[in-house]
């Protein structure tokens, strides 16, 4: 493990907790009890608009990665700047955490979000034009996730078959055994049955632990391949 807990600052003078991103009910947990890490690789799950994708772009920044996406080498190399809650984040490390977080030549780690992945694998020279979306995704796992270090990701499932999404767990199984740890937003039951992962789900409820068989999308997708139809008859026309 290289970080056991996230955390951010309560709200500055100029700041306004009613608005965006402090009145997102995950980010208000962030602000009351912070978010404890348990297990090298944790699974940040919920709806679109829960807030999961604001929270690992926060964590990526607050660990110095750039939140375009793309590995420690390319510090900040989009000249984004940082988020309204990538500013307030902290993390708290482990004593293995603070060796490799002490300076930027020890520090390792690969932010992947599915939006502007391809261009920030051109940036890590892997030439993604030259093959598929998905082939690009695998590319980055192959080339770029070996080095111990934290390593988070949104959605990488988005281009990914059935058979890439196992092959992704088996980069990130090797990872977690070398040391690493990994910080992923997912809608993939296939992701979440890691052994040994935690799960957090996202909503309005805010930040709680749950358990693969427990998890919404589970359900939706066990009765969805049992009986489609049960689902489509509500969103198709007769």
């Amino acid at each position: 493990m290289i970080i056991d807990r996230v955390y951010a600052h309560t709200a500055t003078d100029d700041e306004n907790e009613t608005e965006w991103p402090w009145s997102v009910p995950c980010v208000t947990d962030l602000l009351t009890t912070g978010l404890r890490l348990t297990a090298p690789v944790t699974f940040l799950v919920g709806e679109n608009g829960s807030g999961k994708s604001t929270l690992v772009e926060a964590i990526a920044e607050a660990f110095g990665l750039d939140p375009w996406g793309g590995s420690h080498d390319w510090k900040y190399a989009s000249h984004r700047p940082k988020s309204p809650l990538g500013k307030r984040l902290k993390l708290n490390p482990t004593a293995r955490g603070r060796r490799m977080m002490a300076s930027w030549q020890s520090r390792k780690g690969f932010f992947l979000r599915a939006e502007t992945a391809l261009d920030a694998l051109g940036r890590e020279g892997l030439t993604p034009d030259e093959v598929s979306h998905g082939e690009g995704f695998l590319a980055a796992f192959r080339q770029k996730f070996h080095h111990p270090g934290l390593y988070v990701m949104d959605e990488p499932e988005a281009a990914l078959s059935f058979t890439s999404c196992l092959e992704l767990l088996g980069h990130i199984d090797h990872l977690t055994s070398s040391g690493g740890q990994v910080i992923c937003a997912t809608h993939s039951p296939l992701l979440t049955a890691l052994p040994g992962a935690a799960i957090i789900e996202v909503g309005e409820h805010g930040l709680r632990t749950t358990t693969w068989p427990d998890l919404s999308l589970v359900d939706h997708w066990r009765r969805y391949l049992a009986d489609p139809g049960a689902y489509l008859r509500h969103v198709l026309k007769e």
